[in-house]
């Protein structure tokens, strides 16, 4: 039976008498809730969306790393006008808000791992390491030396009751879900956990700042990676980690070596443009794409677009959030979804126990599939589905039966 069988056999729970909005047995006005004001709209309409139904609402704003230099930088989060603004919209709501120094524990924690994931020939999601070991570990922590109830944040995504447990759920607004950037939240974690703005259009949200006068009613939405001025994650890389930049080869599938490239982290799965490559060297047959990445040889692996092809991934480091433990899950495997990119819908798989970790076998196959890259399990394809967790992407198998053979005997290669 697949996991979305099952779920469509449980009994929905009943409203609960007594408790509040949030699923507290208290009365709003003696609920504490920390708000993470990040200084952009949806966290400042969390923030007045509970204390207008009476909270005790505490804001905190991090201090994630130096910020003089991001200052007014658009597209980005987490600079020096986002605290202003977090601390503008806290004066206007009349709650208390607090700035932390975060920023030792955000480099250690999130933009060295980056580096290095990157230098490993890795494509990293840092807001995933920023969820799982800042927001919701170090300030879980000072959430609960404040003595709150509950912590909430303006991500999109829904939480509600599973028995004595709570659940995640893919957002209403689809094209806003970030269930992607936090499969790995822990049960623990989610009993404190609030997302209020789940069920929530952002259209809606932006109207709702409007309607509460709040100044960032029409502030952009964050793009870049906070910590990445210009986007330029390269320059990041080679500051925090000099000589990452060695020069290596650029290897076709067939083993032909095509070119050189000036460093490992140039280049991503998927890549089409900026290979480097000569028109004689490249040829004038159908475009090359980037289809492995080997940081130990220094390779940059190439081929066609059928070469990108992945049928079998392997995790490392799951979380599992379904109902059970995850090593209660048959050798059969269970039938869900997975999705491998924030950008894609989730597909159907089969998901299996290996050893410590996890595979994926994919129904349809996927292109530019790349190691670092979450793989998040969802009980079905549907837009509102429950988020079970996910792994990170240790490694893929080709698709393409003539390409796997040719990318194994190139990486094997000593």
């Amino acid at each position: 039976m697949s996991i979305a069988s099952l779920a469509a056999t449980r009994v929905p729970d009943a409203p609960r008498a007594g408790v509040n909005s949030l699923g507290i047995a208290k009365p709003a006005s003696e609920t504490r809730v920390v708000v993470a004001m990040s200084g952009g709209v949806d966290s400042s309409v969390v923030a007045a969306l509970l204390k207008r139904e009476g909270y005790d609402v505490v804001g905190i704003t991090l201090q994630l790393y130096d910020h003089g230099a991001a200052t007014h930088r658009k597209g980005a989060c987490c600079a020096g006008q986002d605290i202003h603004d977090a601390r503008t919209v806290a004066e206007r709501l009349g709650i208390p808000h607090y700035v932390l120094d975060y920023e030792s524990r955000f480099r250690q924690k999130v933009i060295d791992s980056f580096a290095e994931s990157y230098v490993a020939g890795e494509t990293p999601i840092p807001c995933v390491a920023c969820n799982q070991h800042i927001k919701f570990a170090d300030l879980f922590d000072t959430a609960v030396d404040l003595g709150a109830d509950v912590l909430a944040t303006g991500h999109y995504i829904s939480s509600r009751p599973d028995g004595d447990e709570r659940a995640l759920y893919r957002a209403a607004d689809a094209d806003r879900d970030q269930s992607y950037f936090l499969f790995a939240t822990t049960r623990d974690q989610l009993r404190m956990l609030r997302f209020p703005l789940g069920d929530l259009p952002k259209a809606e949200v932006r109207e709702l700042a409007r309607e509460f006068g709040l100044v960032v009613a029409d502030k952009p939405d964050s793009q870049d990676i906070c910590f990445v001025p210009a986007g330029k994650y390269t320059d990041v890389i080679e500051r925090l980690r000099p000589g990452a930049s060695e020069p290596g080869d650029i290897v076709h599938v067939d083993g032909r070596v095509l070119g050189q490239h000036s460093g490992v982290i140039h280049y991503t799965i998927g890549q089409r443009r900026g290979l480097g490559l000569t028109n004689a060297a490249a040829g004038a047959g159908e475009p090359l794409y980037v289809v492995r990445i080997d940081a130990s040889k220094r390779y940059v692996i190439v081929g066609p677009r059928s070469a990108l092809g992945t049928s079998i991934v392997h995790l490392r480091d799951v979380n599992w959030i379904g109902d059970g433990d995850f090593s209660t899950i048959p050798e059969a495997g269970v039938e869900l979804a997975v999705r491998l990119r924030s950008t894609r819908a989730p597909v159907p798989a089969l998901l299996f126990r290996d050893g410590a970790g996890a595979r994926v076998e994919l129904a349809e196959g996927e292109d530019g599939v790349s190691p670092g890259q979450a793989c998040v399990f969802y009980e079905s394809t549907q837009s509102r589905a429950r988020v079970l967790g996910g792994g990170f992407i240790k490694s893929t198998q080709a698709r393409s039966e003539s390409a796997a053979p040719a990318l194994a005997a190139i990486v094997s290669t000593p």
